[in-house]
């Protein structure tokens, strides 16, 4: 029994100067996120696709710790592999060294480049642009790596994109202690799993997940003069969390804590007298009574 196709377009990278390894990939494939793309802090990256063998992500990993090169490690996992041929993987080392391979029996268009600290593939394919526009992209952008993989990720979607269609996406950074709490290095690992605008639909969850879990810029900061609390008094209000406008401070900032911990900003906590704008805009775009 054949196993299903994973159509799909990845790229693997790295950003040495922050420290982040990554993949971010679309794919006409239920779940992509769950099958191509394999990270570890400080070791590398893999993306395994087209008739995918999972077991090259946990491997390749395990061999980049070894010490191995990208190439080594394709190498490596491609001469142990019967079915290499109708495989496809991008490997980004340590170092920022890239490889791929894309066996002959893939499905056309199907291939792959790499750059400086990036590696970009892709089967069936609508053209040759999809990957080359990818990593162009990729080159070109700024900030951090699932921004840049991101926008990648979109470069190609515009390019052509997969011939199958559009079914699902996602990305997948890592970076020493940057997880929830500093108790992982997972920095970001989100999915699409299936969506009519796969990559648009990843953009916008990521946005909430910079929104949530990102850090406030002192040029967001906003001090809560009189007309500021007003405002978020009747705001407060409206969403339920006071009862009425017109609250003393003690009760106005007790209503603004139990807010910020109810949608989940605690990171966004300033003390007291002082807000970050990012979450106020989301206050305002959320429904409630006039």
């Amino acid at each position: 029994m054949n196993n299903p196709i994973i159509a799909t377009f990845s790229i693997a990278a790295c950003d040495p100067d922050r420290g982040e390894w990554g993949v971010a990939v679309q794919s006409k494939f239920l779940g992509v996120g769950s099958v191509v793309p394999w990270a570890k802090a400080g070791v590398g990256a893999v993306a395994t696709q087209a008739f995918a063998n999972p077991a090259y992500g946990p491997e390749g990993l395990k061999l980049l710790e070894e010490g191995l090169s990208a190439e080594e490690v394709i190498k490596k996992l491609t001469d142990a592999d019967l079915q290499k041929e109708d495989r496809q993987v991008g490997v980004i080392d340590s170092s920022g060294r890239a490889a791929t391979f894309t066996g002959k029996d893939c499905y056309d268009w199907a291939g792959g480049v790499t750059g400086k600290h990036y590696t970009a593939q892709g089967n069936i394919l609508v053209n040759q642009e999809t990957v080359t526009q990818m990593g162009d992209t990729f080159e070109k952008a700024e900030g951090p790596l699932a921004d840049r993989l991101i926008q990648a990720i979109q470069a190609a979607q515009e390019a052509g994109g997969d011939s199958r269609g559009k079914q699902s996406a996602a990305v997948l950074v890592v970076r020493d202690q940057a997880g929830y709490g500093g108790l992982s290095d997972v920095a970001v690992d989100l999915r699409v799993d299936d969506h009519p605008e796969p990559i648009k639909e990843l953009e916008r969850i990521y946005q909430l997940h910079q929104l949530y879990f990102g850090e406030t810029k002192e040029e967001n900061i906003q001090l809560i003069d009189e007309n500021v609390k007003r405002e978020m008094a009747g705001h407060l209000f409206r969403l339920g969390y006071l009862k009425s406008k017109d609250v003393d401070d003690k009760v106005f900032y007790e209503s603004w804590t139990t807010y910020l911990h109810t949608e989940n900003f605690e990171g966004r906590e300033l003390d007291q007298g002082k807000v970050d704008r990012k979450v106020l805009d989301f206050m305002k775009s959320q429904p409630g009574e006039i």
